[in-house]
This record gives structure tokens, sequence and C-alpha cells, in this order.
């Protein structure tokens, strides 16, 4: 009889349910678009034109159908302000739901339904950032920007992944393409390159790495090609046939399977006995493969 197969990780991290209780039809008002604002922790920097226009043909005909998730904000003060009218907050903060805010002003409502809950800035950004991983909405880059927001409020990697419900190696990965130089970036954010492109990459010694950027590009490189690129000066092999090489080695497969799982080359040795090695450049790397290990000194 085989072992029961683990839970699969909900993808909620610590605490959506803890964050935003269950809402209720009561706990549903209506405010008027001019009283929210976009939140300055909104990790997706860029939306899709043709989907947001898709989704404000889909509010004018149907209304908004999902409440936003906003938080209220402290009444700003003038000077001609001697004493507040109202205790209640004129602005909100949309934590959740700036596609639907814009697709709903694009389509003329005045208003939109709204669930107010009090959160604190770490608290809207994991809401954000959480709400924008399950839709898919964020780039490779803008989910790494928004792991680092995190560590900046003064979390580890290990609570960064807890509060996303990723794993720590996940959270270690992203951050790294944030060490990507700014034509490796740009390529990235312009979908030239994917995530595993851009790792390849960064396992190259850094005067390399814009090279190693061009061949992908001009080339149309794979991934995979990317991991078996020969640097100047190495014997030559064309990328293909060191790819194709490579399948004649007993463990090629678990090769490249560690080489993307720890973001830098690997190489194993032998059969029944052998070397594994892992490659790195920097001390930075090495310290994150020892991190990645479970290495703490």
């Amino acid at each position: 009889m085989s072992a029961p197969k683990k839970p699969k990780r909900s993808g909620l991290g610590r605490g959506l349910d803890a964050l935003l209780p269950k809402t209720n039809i009561q706990d549903v008002q209506r405010l008027a678009v001019t009283q929210l604002q976009v939140s300055a922790y909104q990790p997706r920097k860029t939306i899709d034109a043709a989907a947001l226009a898709e989704l404000t043909q889909s509010i004018a005909s149907k209304g908004v159908l999902q409440p936003l998730l906003v938080r209220p904000l402290a009444p700003t003060k003038t000077d001609d302000d001697v004493s507040p009218t109202s205790s209640e907050p004129s602005r909100y903060e949309i934590v959740a739901g700036e596609r639907r805010f814009r697709a709903a002003m694009q389509a003329g409502l005045d208003s939109v339904p709204v669930v107010v809950r009090t959160l604190s800035d770490q608290e809207t950004l994991e809401v954000a950032i959480v709400e924008n991983l399950q839709r898919e909405n964020l780039s490779p880059l803008e989910e790494a920007q928004a792991f680092k927001q995190l560590l900046d409020f003064g979390l580890n990697q290990e609570a960064v992944a807890t509060s996303v419900g990723k794993s720590r190696s996940a959270i270690a990965n992203s951050l790294r393409l944030l060490k990507l130089q700014p034509s490796a970036q740009e390529a990235l954010t312009k979908q030239e390159i994917s995530a595993g492109h851009a790792r390849a990459i960064l396992a190259l010694p850094d005067f390399y790495q814009h090279w190693a950027l061009e061949q992908i590009v001009s080339q149309g490189l794979s991934v995979r090609q990317a991991e078996a690129l020969k640097l100047p000066g190495q014997p030559s092999q064309d990328v293909k046939q060191a790819s194709a090489s490579s399948s004649e080695r007993p463990y090629a497969s678990l090769e490249e399977d560690l080489t993307r799982h720890l973001g830098t080359r690997v190489s194993i040795k032998g059969e029944d006995k052998g070397k594994l090695e892992v490659h790195f450049h920097t001390v930075d790397e090495l310290e994150r493969l020892l991190e990645l290990l479970g290495y703490q000194a």
C-alpha cells in the first residue's frame, strides 16, 4: 500500500485567512471611485491594455461582481481645517482589485463595491503579492521586487516564503534576479528571455553575462541551450550538440534539474561512485547556495 500523498501547499501563505476573515454580505459597502486611490504597495507595475479593455467591457455590462479590498487612510488636514467634521476617513487605499477599479472608471461607474479592512503596510503588501501570484499577474522581476520589499520590512527569507506560500529556495532564486545586469533585466521585462534564461546568465561570471544575453536573444536559445553555453576560450562545441551529447551521461537529467533548482551549474561525475560539483563565481553566490542547502555556520 502506497504512502498517502502530502497535501499540496495552498499558496495562500501564512495568513490571508488570518488577515482577511471570511467576508459576509453585510461587510460589503459602496464607495465613490473618487474616494479610492491605488496603493504604493501594489507589486504589479504594468497592466495589459487588452485584458483591461476586456474587463472594462464586462463591468460596463454586468457591473463589478467581486468587491475590492480597501483600507482606510488617515484624513489629511489642510491649513483651513480647525477640527475634523467626521471621524470617518474620506479616502481609502486599494489593497486588492486595482484592475477592477481602473476598469470601473473606464466604464464610467461612479461607485464600486468594497470591503474595508484595517491593515498595516506589511499586511497590505502581503495581500497584494498573494492576490497577484494567484492570478499569475506578476512578471518574474515584479515578484522579486515585491519579495525584496517584504525583506525591507524586516522579514527573513523563511518568513517571506511562509507569508506568500512559496518555498524558501523559490524566494532565494527569485531574489537573485535583482542581481541581473540592467540589460538582462530589460530583456526579462520585455519577455525576450525567461526566468530560466536569467538564472543561466547569473550562473556565469559577471564579465560574460552580457555576452551570454546576446547569444540567447540572437540565436533564440532554449534554457537548456543557454545552460550549455561555452564561454569564449573554452573548447568550441555547437550548443545544440552539447545539449544532445549531455543525454548520453547517466545523470544528465539530474544535472539539469539541480542546475535549475540551485540556479547555478551542477556537474555529476561517475556512476556508482563519483562526485557532485556545484559551481559558484562569487562569495555571495556561495553563501546563497549554502543557505539553500540548509548549512548554518
